[in-house]
């Protein structure tokens, strides 16, 4: 018998903070990790040569961008197993001082990115009966009224409508699609109003989250081990938000 050929993932977000993690926690179980970025930098030259040269540029935005990266990966690549949408703005503050550009850039960002990511891959995701791995935020499931950050919870929101639409529509052809849902993790790239210590003594736990924990759990959802769940919000906040 030949052996199973390696799994591929594409990482979206995947050159900083979470996403990171989670390619590099992929890339240890042997999967062949491709990251997608949308803002260059000088770390990028050293992700080339961590990743073997699978790294992209691309708006996930954009329609144009989303064709010509599913291209690019398939070209390279002939599968995708994985897809880890780890992209999501944020806004902090009341509804009241929202505007309508943030708003539809909120919408934009997180949640045409990952129907438009999708779309995309659809096919090479039906043809391995891959997974879809979606990023969310503490509380997402419980359309509980928010204080502050409003807007981005309500474009998370909908994003959690999608993923289980998708869940439902895509579990015929093998695809399994589900939402982790982080609350306080710090990292480099982090919201400055998470990384208030005081705030951290309020989580269940009695501490803040790690990046290892978030994408242990991304891993997981992305295995074999996980193969009976789909359309599943898995919050990863210590009980944050309960």
């Amino acid at each position: 018998m030949s052996p199973d050929p390696q799994r591929v993932a594409l990482v979206t977000g995947g050159a900083r903070g979470l996403g990171l993690a989670c390619a590099r926690k992929l890339a240890q179980e042997g999967v062949r990790v491709h990251l997608a970025y949308r803002s260059a930098g000088a770390h990028i030259a050293a992700l080339e040569r961590e990743f073997g040269g699978r790294v992209h540029q691309a708006d996930v935005e954009r329609e144009g961008d989303w064709a010509r990266l599913a291209g690019e990966l398939l070209a390279h690549e002939g599968r995708l197993d994985h897809f880890v949408h780890a992209v999501g703005e944020y806004e902090h503050g009341p509804l009241a001082e929202v505007s309508g550009p943030t708003l539809q850039r909120l919408f934009a960002n997180n949640v045409v990115s990952a129907f438009l990511g999708v779309s995309a891959l659809r096919p090479a995701l039906r043809a391995s009966r891959g997974t879809v791995v979606l990023f969310g935020c503490a509380g997402v499931d419980s359309a509980r009224a928010r204080r502050d950050a409003a807007a981005y919870v309500a474009a998370k929101t909908a994003l959690l409508v999608l993923a289980r639409s998708w869940a439902q529509e895509e579990a015929e052809h093998g695809v399994r699609v589900n939402m982790v849902a982080p609350g306080l993790v710090p990292h480099e790239h982090a919201s400055e109003d998470t990384l208030d210590p005081a705030l951290w003594q309020r989580i269940p736990l009695g501490r803040p989250g790690e990046p290892h924990e978030v994408a242990d759990v991304v891993a997981w959802l992305s295995s074999q081990a996980s193969s009976y769940v789909t359309g599943a919000v898995v919050p990863i906040a210590g009980g944050w938000m309960l």
